[in-house]
């Protein structure tokens, strides 16, 4: 599942040769050490990621790699942002990193107007990486998330399959952004190789729990025979599934969620969600380290100085994994969580 658009295959073998450094990252509270001989930062070299909404779980991930792919590489990190969806206090935040004059910076890139922000960052000569955001239009350097596109795609591909290719479909959505009308979309495409399923409505979940939860209903309500809920986030995952409980049609309504917050985990594991579909969330921050680091550590030798030369040996995307949980390994991701939140 794991796609890459890069400018310079020597640019993956130094990767390849970072990653060594990150064996222990592999697997979460594992016990392998890596050797990181040659691969180490210099006293003081500091990171920074800047974020919003670090209240949710689903960026305790990002935390706990951030600082765990910094001790391995002996560099100093730091992981600062509002609390909630507040992006003036992001970009504030941005403000005080540049301030700080790291080594370079890892935004998650949730609006475009972090891009004056991030070309400041750029022009200081602080390298800038976004992650599970994107913001093409600035001057940074790479994009490593997930293609939202194969999100969805990859959930409508597991649906029908459940389906058997054929039935009545709902999805939850959040019409009109962006990020999840493409997710929406790669459910369409991948339900257009199985012209037995019908989409029969998008319900706008406004990211909002009760009012999803009301959606959720009054689609069961109005399509009697529907057969399944394909979801572009978390929230239409519980919605989905608290209103079959409520129904008591938990196994004849499938419902395929995204992302792996433990409550809906819970629900993967009790029977309510058939699966769910995961963001690579804690390898975002891995990937982003290695663009960075490598900036001063061991850039490839495009030109004989490839700032003058306006050129860049980095990978325009990183593009991570998709993975599907379901009953068969969903104890994994909540142990995961737990040391996430350790």
């Amino acid at each position: 599942m794991k796609r890459a658009s890069v400018r310079s295959s020597w640019w993956s073998v130094a990767v390849s040769v970072l990653a060594g450094a990150c064996v222990a990252l592999g697997s979460v509270g594992g016990s392998g050490r890596a050797a990181a001989a040659g691969l180490q930062g210099a006293p003081g070299e500091e990171y920074i990621a800047v974020a919003c909404m670090g209240n949710l779980e689903y960026f305790r991930a990002h935390k706990y790699a951030w600082k765990a792919i910094g001790d391995k590489l002996g560099v100093k990190t730091s992981y600062i942002g509002p609390a909630e969806y507040d992006v003036p206090g992001q970009i504030a935040a941005f403000d005080q990193a540049i301030a700080r004059k790291p080594k370079g910076i890892a935004v998650f890139g949730v609006e475009a107007s972090l891009k004056p922000e991030i070309d400041k960052a750029v022009a200081a000569g602080i390298p800038v990486v976004t992650f599970s955001g994107d913001v093409p239009e600035s001057k940074r350097s790479t994009f490593v998330g997930t293609n939202q596109h194969e999100l969805g795609f990859f959930g409508g591909k597991k649906l029908a399959e459940i389906l058997g290719g054929k039935g009545d479909v709902a999805i939850l959505s959040i019409p009109g952004v962006s990020m999840f009308d493409t997710r929406e979309q790669g459910y369409k495409d991948a339900f257009a190789a199985s012209p037995g399923i019908k989409v029969v409505q998008t319900g706008d979940t406004k990211a909002d729990t009760v009012t999803a939860i009301n959606t959720a209903k009054a689609i069961m309500q109005r399509f009697p025979n529907l057969t399944a809920f394909a979801c572009t986030d978390s929230t239409g995952g519980i919605a989905a599934a608290t209103a079959i409980k409520e129904a008591g049609k938990v196994g004849q309504i499938k419902v395929v969620s995204m992302d792996r917050n433990s409550d809906v985990l819970e629900l993967v594991k009790g029977g309510v969600v058939t699966g769910t579909v995961a963001q690579d969330d804690a390898a975002e921050m891995v990937w982003a380290m290695m663009v960075l680091f490598s900036r001063h550590h061991f850039e490839p030798l495009l030109s004989t100085n490839n700032r003058k030369a306006n050129v860049s040996a980095e990978p325009e995307n990183i593009f991570t994994s998709v993975s599907w949980v379901d009953k068969s390994n969903v104890q994994y991701f909540l142990d995961a969580n737990k040391q996430y939140s350790k």
